[in-house]
């Protein structure tokens, strides 16, 4: 299933540390005519996401979540939508992308199209630090192998 992030990238559902697949239907939620979810609680949303209900709250409070509707009762009620842009903001984390320029990035995307140089050139700097963390740790798993190779050796084992 795609979903449709805030990003204007589609995104694709995965399984979620929890075992379930976002945008799958069950539970309290209303499903929508497509098979989605029309809206999750935030203890649904942490299940799926494997975040916590405080950090839904603090992403929210900090602007890194677009508005979140809520329920007549102020239940917060997130969307398809919203469960996209949390995936995208997991792998923002993966990149070691600071909270400041996450929380920038998605400032950029709620001021619209005429941001898009801006958003790029922030994902472009991220991904210079992402290969150059993998290029130290290529190197750190190079003398790794040296090592463990010289153990076996040293301890009469066979050099791998």
């Amino acid at each position: 299933m795609s979903v449709m992030a805030s990003t204007g990238t589609s995104m694709t559902a995965s399984t979620t540390p929890a075992g379930a697949t976002a945008g799958t239907t069950g539970g309290a939620g209303r499903t929508g005519g497509s098979g989605t979810r029309a809206h999750y609680t935030i203890s649904e949303v942490a299940a799926l996401t494997g975040l916590s209900a405080h950090t839904l709250r603090w992403y929210e409070r900090i602007g890194l979540m677009p508005h979140v509707d809520r329920s007549h009762t102020g239940q917060r009620r997130f969307t398809d939508r919203d469960l996209g842009w949390l995936g995208f903001v997991g792998k923002l984390r993966l990149t070691g992308m600071p909270v400041a320029d996450m929380v920038r990035y998605a400032e950029l995307v709620r001021e619209g199209d005429h941001t898009r140089d801006a958003r790029r050139e922030l994902l472009e700097t991220t991904r210079r630090d992402v290969l150059s963390r993998i290029t130290e740790l290529q190197d750190t798993l190079a003398v790794l192998d040296i090592k463990i190779s010289h153990y076996g050796t040293a301890c009469g084992g066979i050099s791998s």
